[in-house]
């Protein structure tokens, strides 16, 4: 789910998308930590361990103007022992009026700790499937961040529910097991109607909708969701909504996207909304079908700025590009299969931030996907340390799980640099392979389980790859020294520092672009091992230029390119700053060195700036992305790569 702490704007560019997706990650990992603050310390109980859903129904009647909820849960399941009692999760706010078995009164008992404990009248034997109508009402207790939340929108009441982490249990009763999905649910929702016309409210749920039954003065609307789902991704909200429709048409099988948006947002919404199903479509193209294709896909708006990934239905608070692409890539990644643990955060995350990554590669400039994939390498090198596997103390600090830094961007770079080691073709084929593994497909999975099935499909040892890069900490900064050895042969030695002791050295394929005098260009990716490797190239034109990671395509910082005779302590004398930049770079040197002139190109090796200028560097005129910067000196030539944003 998502969450929102607004930055500062980046420069308008052409590539606003991409700064766009910057703010709402920040914002999405904000509200997911936010709404799993109060409840992150209180972890499902291990006593409800002993039986495995299979059904909830669910009947709630609410009134938006009312922080007020009363309701009948039935739920079903399987005992996996002899059971004398059955626990379930709910919030000790929430008032228990009676607990039914087959029609018989059960004993029952709420506990502090957020237990509802029923004593059974007989026996559940091992294996049989049975149920519990449990009866309650309350007024759940607002977190100030969601759960449920009882607010309002231009004037007019609504109430919707979010319920990640550990908040399902603040407003019904149920077992907060990532583990263990009840295998489908119908959701009844009735509302009183309002207004002197007697109009009803719209209510939205998983699933598809059913039915709506008015009555004189109220309605109940059913929806019917058939797929598995845990307890965090059952939501509710109800409002005075416009409802509108976009259809997938799926190769033949068409299902709906349904928009349930406030009716002062209703004209950009529909606009805005449309975007869905071309990012639907290409999601299916890259991976699989929808995963609920014989149900819906939905947004509906509510009070928050970010958004939440239910299942069938994310909750809005905005309608942008990126943050509509991260959402939709959860029904996938996070819905149908779940991080098996928040150790495991990163296989929700990581992989939701990477695909709305896709959208821009494929939907935009070249460009702008090189800037998005720059973007994420800045935040992810902003401090010298972090894995993306958390530890078990991690666990326990929320904003460690949905750290925008770890989870969300150095898990999306990881992917990426997989894709880059294995090739797209075994890259894609892993993942279509994971989603349709009957052992995780529409239940969980691990982050061991993950890499084997990458390795499978790759044919390769990924252990040390993921030790790096996914387990360990920190990031290399690479020195690379060239030179030209003869008009056929170019020699590049590679060496690196790495920021964190937890890696001794990272294993990573090492692009390099050679530019030409004559504007001939050479992409190299040098499969570094070790340090001080040295790689002899043939090529049959004169290097000008040597661009280290052009496409950013690793996770690296502070790289120094020499290109002649190499002079490396030059290399570390010579600094760019700030970095990245949004205006003015200037250039801080030893006052041995004379900076005779300054060169800058583009990714694509061609020049965009030459200035004799060497005070400083102004790359105002120039739109948001990656730079290349030769500077010339009466010592020798530096090359460094500056990021603007």
């Amino acid at each position: 789910m998502k969450r929102f702490l607004l930055l500062s704007c980046f420069a308008t560019s052409l590539i606003g998308y991409a700064q766009d997706f910057d703010t709402t990650l920040e914002e999405i990992s904000t509200m997911e930590a936010k709404a799993a603050l109060t409840q992150m310390m209180s972890v499902y109980s291990a006593n409800t361990g002993n039986y495995d859903l299979k059904y909830h129904r669910l009947e709630f009647t609410v009134d938006p103007e009312e922080a007020f909820i009363e309701g009948e849960v039935t739920t079903y399941f399987e005992a996996k022992e002899d059971l004398t009692q059955v626990y379930f999760d709910l919030v000790d706010d929430m008032v228990v009026s009676q607990v039914l078995k087959n029609g018989v009164p059960q004993t029952f008992t709420q506990y502090a700790n957020d237990e509802l404990i029923v004593t059974l009248s007989e026996t559940i034997n091992t294996g049989v499937l049975d149920s519990l109508t449990i009866t309650y009402s309350g007024n759940p207790v607002s977190t100030g961040f969601g759960s449920f939340e009882q607010s309002s929108h231009n004037g007019d009441p609504i109430i919707w529910t979010l319920s990640e982490p550990y908040g399902a249990k603040g407003w019904w009763p149920c077992k907060q097991d990532l583990n263990d999905k009840a295998d489908s649910l119908d959701v009844f929702i009735t509302t009183p109607k309002f207004n002197t016309d007697n109009e009803a409210y719209i209510a939205v749920a998983n699933g598809v909708e059913q039915s709506q039954v008015e009555e004189t003065d109220a309605k109940t609307t059913h929806f019917k969701h058939r797929y598995p789902i845990p307890a965090y991704l059952v939501a509710i909200a109800v409002t005075n909504y416009e409802v509108y429709s976009h259809t997938v048409e799926n190769n033949g099988a068409p299902f709906d996207i349904v928009n349930y948006v406030y009716p002062e947002n209703l004209a950009s919404a529909q606009v805005n909304t449309e975007i869905t199903v071309d990012i639907m479509e290409l999601f299916t193209e890259l991976f699989e079908e929808y995963p609920f294709a014989l149900e819906k896909y939905g947004h509906a708006q509510f009070g928050w700025g970010g958004g939440m990934e239910h299942t069938t239905v994310s909750f809005m608070g905005s309608f942008g590009r990126n943050l509509i692409a991260h959402e939709l890539a959860h029904q996938w990644f996070g819905n149908k299969i779940t991080c098996g643990s928040w150790k495991d955060i990163w296989l929700n995350e990581g992989f939701a931030t990477y695909l709305s990554g896709l959208v821009i590669e494929d939907f935009d400039e070249p460009s702008d996907f090189v800037t998005w994939k720059a973007q994420r390498v800045n935040s992810i090198t902003s401090l010298p340390d972090g894995a993306v596997y958390l530890s078990d103390a991690d666990t326990l600090s929320v904003s460690r799980i949905f750290s925008s830094r770890l989870s969300y961007n150095k898990g999306a770079m990881v992917l990426h640099m997989l894709r880059k080691k294995v090739g797209d073709s075994d890259f894609y084929q892993g993942l279509t392979d994971y989603l349709a593994d009957e052992d995780h497909a529409y239940a969980y999975a691990k982050t061991e389980d993950f890499i084997e099935i990458m390795e499978t499909a790759s044919g390769e040892d990924l252990t040390e790859f993921f030790d790096d890069w996914l387990y360990q900490q920190g990031y290399p900064t690479y020195t690379l020294n060239c030179s030209q050895t003869s008009e056929t042969e170019f020699q590049i030695e590679i060496n690196q520092v790495q920021s964190d002791p937890s890696v001794s050295f990272f294993e990573a394929p090492v692009p390099v672009r050679l530019v030409g005098t004559e504007g001939e260009v050479l992409d190299l990716v040098l499969d570094n091992t070790s340090n001080g490797q040295v790689f002899n190239q043939p090529v049959d034109f004169m290097v000008s230029e040597v661009l280290f990671d052009p496409e950013s395509d690793l996770i690296s910082k502070n790289n120094n390119v020499t290109l002649g005779v190499a002079d490396l302590a030059l290399a570390k004398e010579l600094h760019l700053y700030p970095n990245p930049t949004n205006a003015v770079l200037y250039i801080e040197k030893p006052d041995s060195v004379v900076v005779e002139q300054v060169d800058v190109y583009n990714p694509l090796g061609q020049l965009v700036l030459r200035s004799a200028d060497t005070s400083n560097i102004d790359l105002t005129p120039f739109s948001v992305g990656m730079f290349f910067v030769k500077l010339t000196t009466n010592k020798g030539i530096v090359n460094k790569s500056v990021l603007k944003n």
